[in-house]
């Protein structure tokens, strides 16, 4: 088997240091084995994506020495595919059309709570005739979805940290797949695009465990592989939060454009020499 890995950053913002070690430990990872590292722009985020964001990411990987392979993909260009796989779970029952607002869910008093927080109560599961012309997401009928996957079938994956973990995806509760301002979430499109682009080996951080347990379910619903996952430590500031782009984490292009050696920069990332401040921590 090929190794094949990817880096897959939203164009929202400036690239950071917490990008920097995510992306070297893909490509390092695919480059250790002989395999294959792919970029993709993950962009149909349309309000928020922008072009310039995808230039600074190009210039912030070349500067620090890591270089992909093939030609850049985009899921914008992939949207026929996160279509297709909606089709599928919307003609297996699997999908319902939901009109809450982000304001109605946190003002429900029976919304039910999660490891990310409240969990959709599922005002709009079983309305009769909903009309589709008002602004809607479609979500996943956690419970149904779960009931339907073949007798004696336990989803399960294997994290190279973690080892052997058994999915729990009811825990998430019935997710969006598809958003009122985007073709597809996340959790959809990485799903389609890993499988699509034959990717064996997940690396990201650990923040994203808790979604796993969604995109082995989605797997097992859509007949996709199961890649490995190496879900990583997290870097993290003096006060303990992990570095974001909503935190204000200083951008590699600030550290590009002040002079530093990105190449120097990811050496000392890979020997774990991080600067003064800053820690690997878990989610």
């Amino acid at each position: 088997m090929v190794i094949h890995t990817r880096f897959a950053p939203s164009p929202t913002g400036r690239l950071h240091l917490g990008h920097a070690w995510s992306a070297i430990q893909a490509h390092d990872y695919a480059r250790q084995h002989g395999g294959r590292f792919t970029l993709r722009i993950e962009d149909i985020d349309g309000t928020r994506s922008r072009p310039e964001h995808v230039d600074a990411i190009l210039r912030d990987l070349e500067w620090l020495g890591l270089g992909w392979d093939g030609e850049l993909t985009w899921q914008s260009r992939r949207l026929h595919l996160y279509a297709e796989a909606l089709d599928r779970l919307r003609a297996a029952g699997l999908l319902y059309p939901c009109f809450c607002t982000r304001a109605d869910i946190a003002a429900s008093a029976s919304a039910p709570h999660g490891p990310e927080g409240a969990l959709y109560p599922g005002t709009c599961r079983g309305l009769e005739a909903p009309d589709l012309s008002r602004p809607h997401c479609w979500r996943l009928d956690m419970a149904r979805a779960i009931g339907i996957l073949p007798d004696g079938e336990d989803p399960w994956w294997h994290d190279a940290h973690a080892g052997r973990v058994r999915a729990d995806p009811a825990a998430a509760g019935d997710v969006v797949l598809a958003r009122k301002d985007a073709p597809a979430s996340y959790h959809l499109a990485v799903t389609v695009d890993d499988a699509a682009q034959g990717i064996t080996h997940v690396v990201r951080g650990v923040d994203l465990f808790a979604a796993t347990h969604v995109h082995r379910l989605l797997q097992a619903l859509l007949g996709l592989p199961t890649p490995e996952y190496r879900h990583h430590p997290l870097l993290a500031g003096p006060d303990g939060t992990r570095l974001a782009k909503r935190h204000g984490a200083p951008s590699l292009e600030a550290m590009r454009l002040a002079g530093e050696d990105g190449r120097a920069l990811a050496e000392r990332l890979r020997a774990g020499q991080l600067p003064v401040g800053i820690a690997a921590a878990g989610a």
